[in-house]
């Protein structure tokens, strides 16, 4: 198994789309040589704790409605090519995602790490939940096979706030300025929502350092 570390934010729909990439190449592999670990970066670490309305964010951030939609557009084409159907309509808020990467910290202890990603970006992109609200992140926790009474505990307090934030912190020190950014095997730093294409040529190129090795 090879390492595959994703520095990622679940309010991010590039993040969205790169892992639905990634998907549909593992699934056309048949089997997977990664071992993945999900790491925190938030897109808005100034966001107020309990987020703001969407709109006033995107026009805030794009100067104006028509820069939203002109800054959106490349992304929905992006999804429909990944097969993603972003509901964009129905996400009312842009949350702070503090609490939602404490959850996949927390997840990844209990080795559900992955799914509850899945969870989220369904819910915020899919669904319009707001993913920064403790009762959702809890019954996201519990879907997941997590228990969610503890989650909703730890949540109401500072529970890893700090290494959520140092974690963001040492990824941009290290060059990290946006994501989705995979790091393949602790070595090679793969940017963007890459095609699956490059990642079924990745996934070969694995294969057969794997079968040289056992030659």
């Amino acid at each position: 198994m090879v390492k595959l570390d994703i520095i990622s934010d679940p309010i991010c729909p590039w993040c969205y789309i790169g892992k639905s990439n990634l998907d549909r190449a593992l699934e056309q592999a048949g089997d997977t040589p990664f071992e993945i670990e999900w790491h925190p970066f938030q897109l808005n670490p100034d966001m107020p704790e309990d987020g703001m309305d969407r709109r006033e964010y995107l026009e805030t951030k794009f100067g104006g409605k028509e820069g939203a939609l002109n800054a959106y557009a490349p992304v929905v084409e992006a999804a429909e090519r990944a097969g993603l159907d972003i509901d964009f309509a129905a996400i009312t808020r842009t949350p702070n995602t503090l609490n939602a990467h404490r959850l996949i910290h927390w997840a990844g202890i209990e080795g559900r790490q992955t799914p509850v990603v899945a969870a989220l970006f369904r819910a915020y992109f899919k669904e319009g939940r707001d993913i920064g609200d403790i009762d959702v992140l809890a019954d996201i926790a519990d879907a997941a096979g997590l228990d969610a009474a503890m989650i909703r505990k730890l949540l109401k307090g500072d529970a890893d706030r700090d290494d959520i934030r140092a974690r963001d912190a040492w990824a941009r020190e290290h060059g990290v300025t946006g994501v989705p950014t995979f790091v393949v095997g602790q070595q090679h730093a793969v940017p963007g929502a890459q095609p699956p294409e490059l990642w079924a040529k990745v996934i070969a190129e694995i294969a057969t350092q794997d079968t040289g090795a056992e030659a």
